[in-house]
C-alpha cells in the first residue's frame, strides 16, 4: 500500500479514536451510575465532553471530517450526553419522584436524540457550517447535569470536603436540588428549540471580539483549577442562560423596530388628515 494511503487512513482513523473514547467514558458513566458512584459517573460525562471538542478540531483540522465520523459521533454523543446523564440524574434526584421523574429523564434522552438528529441533517444540507448552534448542545447540556452532581456531592460530603469551593454557591447547592427537575425539562426544550447558542469552532484570536473571549477562558481556567466542581457548574449554567438572555434581548430589539416603524407609518399615513383639518 503507497505510503500516502497509509497516512491518510490514519488521518482519519485518529478522530474516530477519541469518539471511541467518548463512547467508553459514556458507558462508564452508566455503569457507575447504576452502582450510585455518582462522583466518576458525572466525571467521565465531562471527559466524554473533552474528547468530543477534540475529535471534532482534529476531524477539521486535518481536514478529515467524513460522513462516517458525523454518524459515529452522533452515536457516540447520543450515549454519553443523552443517556448517560439521563440515568445518572434519575439516580440521583428523580428517582424520588417515581413515575414522573422516569418521564422527565426520558424526555431528556429523546430531545438528545431528536437534537442530534436535526445537527446531523442540517450538517449534511448545509455546504457551510453556521456561526451558531440552533438550540443547546447536547453536550452543554449534560455538562450542567453532571458538573451539578460534582458541587452538590461536595456539598453532601460537608466537613470532609477536600476541595476548594465557592460559599456562595454551595450554599443554594439545596435550591438547585429541588429545582432540578424543572431544570432538566427546560433543558431539554431547550436543545429541540430554535434559540441560537453560541459556537466557538471558528474562534480566531487575531479579531478583538475573540481575543476577549480567550482572555475570559483563560480566566476560566485558572478559577477551574482553584474551584474546580463549582466552576465548571458556574460556566455550563452562564452559557445555558446566554442563549435565552440572548433570544429575549433580540426579541425586544425587533419588537421595539417594529413598534417605532408602525408608529412612523401611522404618523406618515395621517399627516395628509392633519392638513385637511386644519384647512
Amino acid at each position: 500500500m503507497p505510503m500516502n494511503m497509509k497516512m491518510k487512513r490514519g488521518i482519519y482513523i485518529l478522530p474516530s479514536l477519541f469518539t471511541t473514547g467518548n463512547l467508553a467514558a459514556g458507558f462508564l458513566s452508566i455503569i457507575w451510575s447504576i452502582h450510585s458512584h455518582f462522583t466518576p459517573a458525572a466525571w467521565a460525562i465531562l471527559v466524554a465532553n473533552i474528547m468530543d471538542m477534540v475529535d471534532g478540531r482534529i476531524a477539521r483540522w486535518t481536514k478529515a471530517t467524513s460522513r462516517f465520523g458525523i454518524e459515529y459521533d452522533s452515536l457516540a454523543d447520543l450515549v454519553s450526553f443523552g443517556v448517560a446523564p439521563s440515568i445518572l440524574m434519575y439516580q440521583v434526584v428523580l428517582h424520588t419522584m417515581n413515575r414522573p421523574g422516569i418521564a422527565i429523564a426520558l424526555f431528556y434522552a429523546i430531545a438528545g436524540a431528536l437534537r442530534l438528529a436535526r445537527f446531523n441533517s442540517k450538517a449534511i444540507e448545509e455546504e457551510t457550517p453556521s456561526p451558531h448552534f440552533t438550540g443547546l448542545p447536547i453536550p452543554a447540556g449534560a455538562g450542567i447535569l453532571a458538573s451539578f452532581v460534582l458541587s452538590y456531592q461536595l456539598f453532601e460530603e460537608g466537613s470532609e470536603i477536600t476541595a476548594k469551593t465557592i460559599p456562595m454557591l454551595m450554599k443554594r447547592m439545596p435550591f438547585f436540588f429541588n429545582s432540578m427537575a424543572p431544570l432538566m425539562v427546560l433543558i431539554s426544550l431547550l436543545m429541540i428549540s430554535n434559540i441560537p447558542y453560541a459556537n466557538f469552532k471558528k474562534l480566531k484570536l487575531s479579531r478583538p471580539k475573540s481575543l476577549q473571549l480567550f482572555i475570559l477562558i483563560v480566566i476560566g481556567g485558572l478559577l477551574i483549577i482553584a474551584y474546580p466542581q463549582n466552576t465548571i457548574f458556574i460556566i455550563f449554567l452562564v452559557y445555558l442562560l446566554s442563549g435565552i438572555t440572548g433570544y429575549i434581548w433580540r426579541y425586544w430589539r425587533i419588537r421595539k423596530s417594529l413598534l417605532l416603524s408602525f408608529r412612523l407609518r401611522k404618523n406618515a399615513d395621517g399627516s395628509p388628515q392633519q392638513k385637511d383639518g386644519h384647512q
